[in-house]
């Protein structure tokens, strides 16, 4: 579901199918997403999800996939 809502979100902020959106996907380098696309998708996950993501671990976090593990994982504490 969070993958889903993930792929929606890119879709509509990139301008791409959403059948061209993996898992493996680099939201920067595949997905042609700047940083502003990037802070924007996860103030509306953050605020979706009622959750806190802290800069330091999401600079780690490069595909769609890893993000959507990652705010699955906050989701359940």
């Amino acid at each position: 579901m969070i993958y889903e809502k993930l792929c929606a979100f890119l879709s509509d902020q990139l301008g791409i199918d959403p059948s061209d959106i993996r898992p493996e996907s680099k939201v920067i380098d595949d997905l042609g997403a700047d940083s502003l696309d990037v802070v924007e998708m996860l103030t509306e996950m953050e605020s979706e999800y009622n959750i806190i993501i802290t800069d330091e671990r999401v600079r780690e976090l490069t595909t769609v996939g890893e993000i959507a593990a990652f705010l699955e994982e906050l989701i359940r504490k």
